[in-house]
């Protein structure tokens, strides 16, 4: 049985300093986070700017990490130096632990989510990850067509969080995202013109040299965030 559980954190830095040191971590992180107990897998983001635009926001940054089971990732968030040097250094916090659902395609050569054998059937919620490292030679189509293919999510009364990531600046991303239902999901997957047309796209034009899809099944939030209300029945205070 696989007691996997995946955590995605964002963190907000306002102040240029803040920006700079942030900055740093995504390449000096790596070495604690290689000898973390318990982490399987991890990913340094950093994040574009509203509405998917290639431009990085370089006041956001994410820290993905897939772990061998709850407690691993109790005690790295409850415990660890590194996780307090990250909010000594940001002035928000949000974190989303998820149970993967299925995963499809790899993610730096690899497929590290594990289908959970606890999931909830009373929890509707969904999220995704959906990532992608672009061929360099189809950059420019690609991020042409991004607005068009985005233009259903804005203002999406079922979408409660959504934002663009990547470990590489335009050439290779990721997108999250946090629905309140799966009937939600499936009527923007299906019924949006504009994201068949995106997948149409996609397998016509073959515009990526690595991509994965990721379904998860959040099941607590902890932390704040401006302008995003975690939802009570999800809210790691609450719960």
């Amino acid at each position: 049985m696989s007691q996997q559980i995946t955590t995605l954190t964002f963190f907000k830095y306002p102040s240029f300093k803040q920006k700079l040191w942030a900055f740093g971590m995504m390449q000096f992180a790596h070495a604690p986070l290689k000898k973390i107990a318990g982490l399987s897998f991890y990913k340094l983001l950093g994040s574009g700017k509203k509405n998917f635009d290639p431009a990085p926001d370089w006041s956001v940054y994410g820290l993905l990490q897939v772990w061998e089971n709850q407690e691993y990732a109790t005690a790295f968030f409850e415990k660890s130096s590194l996780f307090e040097r990250y909010k000594k250094h940001s002035d928000q916090q949000l974190t989303f632990y998820l149970k993967s659902i299925k995963a499809h395609g790899q993610w730096s050569k690899q497929n590290p989510f594990e289908a959970s054998d606890t999931l909830d059937d009373t929890n509707d919620y969904i999220a995704v990850i959906t990532r992608a490292t672009i061929k360099l030679t189809m950059l420019k189509r690609f991020w042409d067509y991004v607005p068009t293919s985005q233009l259903d999510l804005v203002d999406n009364p079922n979408l409660l969080f959504t934002a663009g990531v990547g470990e590489r600046p335009v050439t290779q991303m990721a997108t999250f995202s946090l629905w309140d239902s799966a009937n939600a999901l499936k009527k923007f997957a299906y019924r949006s013109a504009n994201h068949r047309q995106a997948v149409q796209q996609t397998q016509a034009l073959q515009w990526y040299k690595e991509e994965m899809f990721t379904r998860f099944q959040p099941y607590k939030i902890a932390g704040a965030w401006n302008g995003f209300y975690i939802p009570a029945d999800l809210d790691s205070k609450i719960s």
